[in-house]
Order: structure tokens, then C-alpha cells, then sequence
């Protein structure tokens, strides 16, 4: 399943997970703005595809807008899903918050060190 992402990435979802996110997201309250257009947003930006004979997989239109992907893009595995950047972004993020990696604590990651 392949959706809009985070920092205007794409996130490729194995089936479950998915369907898990899109659970959660719907418990969400009706009553929150931003709650309804992120469901909204998650549903009506979702694709599924399913990986050729070589593994490959056609980015909508949509999606390639959304994430500026450009000719030289890079997948970075997310633990429980993969996303997919532009390289130029990529490059641009991992300079903006390496050092935030570097740093990390506690406080910021709830305990998991």
C-alpha cells in the first residue's frame, strides 16, 4: 500500500500494517478537524500496487507530485514500513536532523535506550 507520508515522502505499508494505521486512524474522533482530514487525506491518498515480475511498483502522478520526486529517489526502511524520497530531500533531512539522531535521549524517545 503505497500513501502520502510524513515530510512529503512517500510510505509503502505491507497489507497489515496498513489496514492497522487506517484502524487507528478511523477511531480517531469525527469531531476533530484535523482528525477527519487526516482520515481523509490517508484514504484518498492510498494506492495499492503490487510489485511486478522485477519487484517494481508504478508511483501515481499524485504521489510523485506530492513527494517531488525527481529521476534519482532513495527508499529508507522505517522499521514497519518503507518510504520512498526524493534523493535532493533526503539529503537535505538527514543534514537538518542528524545531529537531532546524535542527541537523542529519553526525554524524546520515550525510555527505549
Amino acid at each position: 500500500m503505497v500513501t502520502k507520508g510524513q515530510d512529503h515522502s512517500l510510505a509503502v505499508y505491507p497489507r497489515e500494517e496498513f489496514t492497522a494505521l487506517a484502524r487507528r486512524a478511523a477511531a480517531a474522533s469525527r469531531t476533530n478537524p484535523k482528525a477527519r482530514a487526516f482520515v481523509r487525506a490517508l484514504a484518498a491518498g492510498t494506492d495499492e500496487q503490487r510489485p511486478d515480475a522485477q519487484g517494481r511498483i508504478v508511483l501515481s502522478a499524485d504521489h510523485r507530485r506530492y513527494a517531488n520526486l525527481s529521476k534519482d529517489c532513495v527508499v529508507v526502511g522505517s522499521v514497519d514500513f518503507l518510504e520512498i524520497w526524493d534523493k535532493a530531500a533526503w539529503d537535505s533531512y538527514l543534514a537538518e536532523h542528524e545531529e537531532d539522531y546524535a542527541q537523542a535521549g529519553d526525554d524524546s524517545l520515550g525510555g527505549i535506550f
